[in-house]
């Protein structure tokens, strides 16, 4: 049974990192009595090093008795992740991120452990790796993977971050929902504009929206609309 937290971010505006998850990552902890969980930093926002953002991650988790451990430092990255009891993939760059879960052949390992009911919590480039593939992220390709493929935990595209048009705005580059209607000419694939401050709740086959705002679907040939915090994503799918 999957168990997942997808997030759009891991810091709000005037809140610390994961501050405004904390109660929810906590909580599942809890539930499952869990008191360590497995980092994967490959994504690297701004380029910081492995160990620099898993303490991050620690720093934020210290005060609940959870332990964090950077997959980098096991010398056999898929048997960790088949022996962790909670997993997070953090956000920064999706395209390294990918290329470095594919070039270590931990995609499918990742996909079996969310399967198999592990916690899963992605926040960002993290949650990008949970739809069928990473074409809908925001980043610049710094790298090349070998595949855009991912987990496929869910049965569509997340599009983290996701920004509203600003009216009167002068800026002549495409909007976000510019950029997801060109997926849509070559791709079938629905896609989930999640707004800051926004998660999904993945248990067993719901999948619902969570958080102070809507979030906005896409699907190929249709006109976008907006949802509510409740809303289960599943559907889109069945």
């Amino acid at each position: 049974m999957r168990n997942m937290i997808i997030a759009s971010t891991s810091t709000i505006h005037g809140s610390g990192f994961l501050e405004y998850l904390l109660p929810e990552i906590t909580e599942s902890c809890k539930q499952k009595k869990i008191n360590e969980i497995l980092f994967i930093p490959y994504a690297r926002p701004g380029g910081i090093s492995h160990d620099t953002y898993t303490d991050r991650v620690a720093q934020a988790l210290k005060n609940y008795d959870i332990k964090v451990k950077g997959i980098h430092s096991y010398d056999d990255p898929i048997n960790a992740i088949e022996n962790a009891n909670a997993i997070y993939t953090g956000g920064g760059n999706t395209f390294q991120l990918v290329k470095m879960l594919h070039d270590l052949e931990l995609m499918a390992p990742l996909r079996k452990a969310i399967y198999n009911g592990v916690l899963y919590i992605g926040t960002s480039a993290g949650s990008n790796i949970c739809g069928l593939n990473m074409r809908t992220t925001n980043d610049m390709p710094v790298v090349q993977p070998s595949s855009f493929k991912t987990t496929g935990a869910v049965g569509y595209n997340i599009n983290p971050h996701y920004l509203d048009p600003i009216v009167g705005d002068t800026h002549m580059g495409e909007t976000r929902e510019q950029r997801i209607a060109e997926f849509h000419i070559y791709n079938h694939i629905p896609v989930i504009g999640l707004r800051e401050a926004s998660y999904i709740k993945v248990q067993g086959k719901e999948e619902l929206l969570k958080g102070p705002h809507t979030a906005r679907i896409f699907q190929k040939d249709l006109k976008p609309i907006e949802v509510a915090s409740g809303y289960d994503f599943a559907q889109l799918v069945e």
